[in-house]
């Protein structure tokens, strides 16, 4: 397994759009993380974009959960860091 860290960028003239595709997206999130697959994520507080940790197989893994997000096909957000990251200390 390898971790990953995504951060997104906002369309912030799709905020409305955001909004409205939020809840699914959410639980979407809320589902890969009881599979194991979500590490944390969560947004700014300038809520220009987010940060995600995915611990996945492979980077054809995370852009297949990446696609799969309801965000996605809403056209809400663009990927502005997509990296395999080696944290020194851990989440716990």
């Amino acid at each position: 397994m390898a971790q990953y860290v995504v951060q997104l960028r906002f369309d912030v003239a799709e905020t409305d759009r955001r909004m409205e595709v939020r809840p699914a997206h959410r639980e979407y999130l809320a589902e890969l993380k009881a599979a194991g697959k979500l590490v944390a994520a969560g947004p700014f507080t300038d809520q220009t974009g987010a940060l995600l940790v995915y611990d996945v197989a492979d980077e054809a893994e995370l852009r297949d959960i990446l696609a799969k997000d309801p965000y996605t096909p809403a056209n809400v957000y663009e990927i502005a860091t997509l990296a395999e990251w080696q944290p020194l200390f851990p989440f716990s």
